[in-house]
């Protein structure tokens, strides 16, 4: 059972975001208008009424979206600086060959391929959008002991996992558990060389970070952020700048509760029909559940 189903990015441009994710990562747009004002604020981006915005989908075709939103940037917002949603992380079949595909592109290479000391079953890769999104392409070699990972079935594929910037990372993944019976895989401590280039810090500094999951389904992943970190700059009844919502599956949806947005049935993508609801975790986390 894989329960990640979409990440939202917001993006200053949405037809250049649009031709970067097509161009050079293969996502296609299978949905594509203006936020009405029910749903703006069901997002909590009641100032979003009106905004354009498009879900798209990779080359594989499998039922697991970006949705990007366009609204004005946020002064003063640097990645990787503040607590939130982070990132995103993408399986490709080779990283090397994407390295090479990405370098002429408007992405920013700001992690070339490394392979993590006691990781060797991934082999990733970090990019960087001009909205300041963070993209991690990630080469699968095999599976780890405790949980399954995908196979890219198209040279750049499927949204895989989303990385949560935690004030407490600890804390966080209680309210996982606790609120949706995410349970905690593997913790850990890695030289994290974009998170150490982010603050300044020596890239030999460990840092701690954790994994979430749903039996053998690992889909998150939780960085304890370092105590420069802070609150995360946003404009007011907007969407918070870069990564701004993760939105899973839940097998026992009903059973959920603490909606700060009641669930309702929407017919588009990353719906496709289904009731979805919001919740808020630590650090103003919005998390978007949709039914299974």
């Amino acid at each position: 059972m894989k329960l990640l189903r979409s990440a939202t990015l917001t993006v200053a441009d949405l037809d250049a975001a649009i031709a970067r994710y097509r161009d050079f990562l293969d996502y296609a747009v299978v949905h594509e208008g203006e936020m009405s004002a029910d749903l703006a604020a069901f997002l909590h981006a009641p100032k979003s009424q009106g905004a354009r915005y498009c879900v798209m989908q990779p080359a594989s075709g499998v039922e697991i979206y970006l949705r990007l939103v366009e609204q004005p940037p946020v002064e003063g917002y640097a990645p990787l600086t503040s607590y939130g949603w982070a990132a995103i992380e993408v399986c490709v079949q080779d990283v090397l060959a994407a390295y090479e595909r990405i370098k002429p592109s408007p992405f920013e290479v700001i992690g070339p391929p490394r392979e993590i000391d006691g990781l060797p079953a991934i082999y990733p890769m970090q990019i960087k959008g001009p909205d300041g999104e963070i993209v991690y392409l990630t080469q699968i070699r095999d599976d780890l002991p405790a949980y399954d990972l995908p196979r890219a079935t198209a040279s750049i594929d499927r949204l895989f996992i989303l990385v949560v910037g935690c004030s407490d990372m600890h804390a966080s993944l209680k309210w996982f558990d606790e609120t949706l019976n995410f349970e905690t895989g593997r913790v850990m401590e890695i030289e994290y060389h974009m998170l150490a280039d982010a603050y300044g810090t020596p890239r030999n500094e460990m840092h701690t970070i954790a994994t979430g999951i749903h039996g053998r389904d690992v889909f998150l992943e939780l960085d304890q952020y370092p105590p420069a970190a802070t609150a995360r700059p946003k404009h007011a009844g907007m969407l918070d700048p870069g990564a701004a919502l993760g939105s899973f599956l839940h097998p026992d949806f009903d059973q959920l509760r603490g909606w700060v947005s009641e669930p309702s049935a929407r017919a588009e993508a990353p719906y496709n029909g289904k009731r979805a609801g919001v919740l808020q975790g630590p650090d103003g986390l919005l998390v978007e559940v949709i039914e299974l």
